[in-house]
């Protein structure tokens, strides 16, 4: 690594000496990747080269001096790798079994599928992949000669990544939305003779990771176009809520090839692209959708083998595929640990038991979308480079390739745009009453295996076999606002209803989340909305569900028993917040909304399909039945709070935390809190963040381009020994956005300013922690 001092030469010149001392140094170096690093406050990089090789390059460099256990952990993970080194029995950080996790990515991430992944792609995301594999390779060795970071332990499970690595990773991102919370299902399916003779995984723990998805995956965001916003230009809000650990935690950077490409934002682990961010023309964030991504088949069995199936009346056999995994004993010996994988032509067979169950009738297999999506990066690198709103539309509608979310962009004209364009089976209404299994029960889409006719539907013009192709989906572009917190796409904006598309893709049937409701009704109006605006949205840290419920509850309190006192002073003396200084009012209103939830004729009025935006509300204290409900949730919750050793009079910043203690702001999306916070018990008293409000970034474009202010809420670094460990986690919980570094000028005048120069060339050299 060459280090460089501050450069003393006028901003303004900057980009042109970049440009021009990378083509240098690339002509020096015979073409091996190079790429100059710029770090700015909070240790964020922005990364500069001259193809998208050297980007790379500096990208999974920059990411291994700051997350290199992290990486290095989650590459063991999508390899299958887990039980090899740590056991069986141990757990990855979603709480599933390393074998379970082995099996289910070993199957997976088959060497033929990964390989032909990697060669589905362009010429430049290839290279991109290449030179992140390199770079990352060059921080490891690197670091092993100054000394591993304590996340990576003993460190004799890291080895040099490549980059078919980070093609697991990202058909691990892809299958998120699908098959991916099915790990246990797949393995767990065997044939009935078999199933009873061998242990099931803990269908427990899966089933919460299910009910955690949508939770821990939400986000908020408000496109706010020229006729709303305050400077008559584009304004967006991104609060996406992700992991606050593990492989899908976010990394903010910039990326730039002079002359061809600029942007700045976030990306996810291992992903040499920016997932959410803005550029000199346009801001785009992402939500997580409500459409489905998969559907099950139930499986018509042969009467004569249950490993057959029939299908417009003929026999099939199901493949079978050995999958094996290397597991490491007590005793530090290697085995082999083989278990068979069912599939039909639909997909792979999966089981849950009570709920998908294979015996001698039936059987289920799951097909997921995604898993034929090799678009993706792609798609996200086309939004990187995108000159205008148009550009991004037209390269999502032709590519497909968003896996599982909403996409919400403006420009700097003004104009504000909704897409739900993700890749969604191809079962239209008419399909879906042709071919559904009328026994089915909940959200899962069941169809009828035993008739080829209940394929999904293959359109031409669809970017793959068997998906809704982009004019069949949702699109709203606005000049005020369009919004998106995890409903449907039907209220994006309420002036405008989407409606009339399969129930896989959107319905207008069901009640909209508090977080939507609260945004609509800060939107609401003709007022002109500026940052500080879309900031308060966020930062406020109101409690939408207070406004609807509390006051019937404060008037129950009127009636109830001594017992219950402590309950009813707490609820009076809460500032209906989710901020540091909230009392444990807010605990208990989350205990009792949450009992109540099970009990939708607590309601006073109920959802009405013509008024979603204020249906339902009130709580029904006037009926005896409704009473009692509340006095049972209340005396609960008094329990609860006991059990979780919090005292009377703690504050919220006392019981929900960061991992190093410090104080969190936010709360239960299910609240209405549009600051969502997922947090876990911790001890006594208190509370973990392990999701919620992540990568929160404003963008206003004005006369002089993009101005953007945010933060990283967890931080850059996942090393506790890291200077960049928890610096934005103490600027969140005060509350204090930074400025974002874009222009030239605008990183260089940053007081943390660093720079220095890599190449392959020099890889050999052990650099310093910039």
């Amino acid at each position: 690594m060459l280090p460089i001092s501050r450069p003393k030469t006028c901003a303004v010149l900057a980009a042109a000496l970049v440009a021009s001392s990378l083509a240098a140094q690339a002509r020096e170096n015979n073409g091996d990747a190079s790429a100059q690093i710029r770090r700015t406050s909070f240790g964020v990089p922005h990364i500069v080269a001259k193809d998208e090789r050297g980007l790379g390059y500096g990208i999974g460099y920059a990411y291994g001096q700051d997350n290199l256990c992290l990486l290095a952990n989650e590459v063991l993970t999508v390899s299958g790798e887990r039980s090899r080194y740590f056991g069986a029995k141990g757990k990855t950080f979603e709480q599933r079994d390393n074998l379970t996790s082995d099996l289910f990515f070993t199957w997976l991430n088959t060497p033929a599928a990964v390989s032909a992944y990697f060669q589905a792609q362009p010429a430049p995301v290839r290279d991109l992949l290449d030179g992140y594999a390199s770079g990352f390779n060059r921080a490891l060795a690197e670091r092993r000669g100054q000394g591993l970071p304590a996340e990576c332990g003993d460190g004799q499970w890291l080895r040099p990544i490549t980059s078919l690595d980070l093609v697991k990773l990202t058909r691990r991102l892809l299958a998120e939305g699908g098959l991916g919370q099915f790990a246990e299902a797949l393995v767990a399916a065997q044939p009935p003779q078999v199933t009873s003779q061998q242990a099931l995984p803990a269908f427990g723990a899966a089933l919460a990771q299910q009910q955690r998805f949508a939770s821990e995956r939400g986000s908020n965001a408000v496109a706010v176009g020229a006729a709303r916003s305050a400077n008559g230009r584009g304004l967006l809000l991104a609060n996406p809520h992700f992991p606050w650990m593990g492989g899908m935690r976010f990394y903010q950077m910039q990326l730039t090839i002079p002359g061809q490409l600029d942007v700045m934002g976030a990306a996810l682990p291992g992903l040499p692209v920016v997932n959410i961010g803005f550029n000199q023309h346009l801001a785009w964030t992402h939500t997580v959708d409500t459409s489905k991504h998969f559907t099950l088949y139930r499986l018509q069995l042969d009467p004569k083998d249950p490993t057959r199936y029939l299908q417009d009346g003929k026999s099939l056999p199901l493949e079978r595929q050995t999958v094996s995994v290397t597991v490491k004993a007590d005793d530090g010996t290697l085995s082999q640990v083989e278990r068979q994988v069912y599939s039909s032509g639909y997909g792979p067979v999966v089981v849950w038991p009570g709920r998908l169950d294979w015996n001698t009738q039936a059987a289920f297999s799951l097909r997921d979308a995604n898993l034929d999506n090799t678009r993706v990066l792609q798609q996200w690198y086309r939004i990187n480079r995108a000159d205008s709103l148009a550009a991004l539309k037209g390269s999502v509608e032709q590519l497909q390739g968003i896996p599982w979310v909403n996409t919400l962009a403006v420009d700097a004209a003004g104009q504000a745009l909704y897409l739900n364009q993700s890749v969604v089976p191809y079962v239209d209404q008419q399909l879906l009453s042709q071919c559904s299994n009328p026994a089915a029960q909940g959200p899962l889409v069941v169809l009828d295996g035993s008739r080829s006719a209940c394929q999904w539907k293959v359109d031409p013009q669809a970017a793959q076999p068997g998906i809704f192709p982009a004019h069949l989906l949702p699109s709203l572009e606005r000049k005020d606002f369009v919004q998106n917190s995890n409903d449907p796409a039907w209220m994006a904006n309420p002036a405008q209803p989407l409606t009339g598309f399969s129930p896989l893709v959107s319905r207008n049937d069901q009640p909209l989340g508090m977080r939507g409701r609260y945004a609509l009704e800060r939107l609401q109006g003709n007022a002109r909305l500026g940052v500080e605006d879309l900031q308060k949205m966020v930062l406020d840290d109101d409690v939408y569900l207070a406004d609807l419920l509390l006051p019937d509850l404060l008037q129950w309190c009127k009636g109830a028993e001594a017992d219950l006192q402590a309950v009813c002073a707490s609820l009076a003396a809460w500032n209906g917040k989710a901020d540091l200084n909230s009392g444990i009012g807010l605990v208990h209103f989350d205990n009792i909304v949450r009992a109540l939830a099970e009990h939708p004729e607590g309601w006073r009025v109920a959802f009405d399909p013509n008024d979603p935006q204020h249906t339902p509300r009130g709580l029904a204290v006037e009926q005896a039945a409704v009473r009692k409900l509340v006095r049972e949730a209340a005396l609960a919750s008094l329990q609860q709070v006991a059990k979780a050793g919090v005292e009377e009079g703690s504050q919220w910043g006392q019981i929900q935390q960061a991992i190093d203690g410090t104080p969190v702001p936010g709360g239960p999306q299910g609240l209405g809190v549009y600051n969502a916070i997922f947090s876990i018990p911790h001890g006594p008293g208190k509370r973990l963040v392990v999701s919620g409000t992540s990568y929160l970034q404003l963008v206003s474009f004005t006369d002089k381009g993009p101005q953007a202010r945010g933060l990283l809420a967890f931080s850059q670094s996942s090393e506790a020994g890291s200077a960049h460990f928890s610096d934005q986690t103490k600027a969140f919980s005060a509350k204090q956005l930074a400025p974002i570094p874009f222009t030239e000028a605008q990183i260089e005048a940053d007081p943390q300013y660093k720079q220095y120069v890599i190449s392959e060339r020099d890889k050999g050299a052990v650099a310093s922690q910039p």
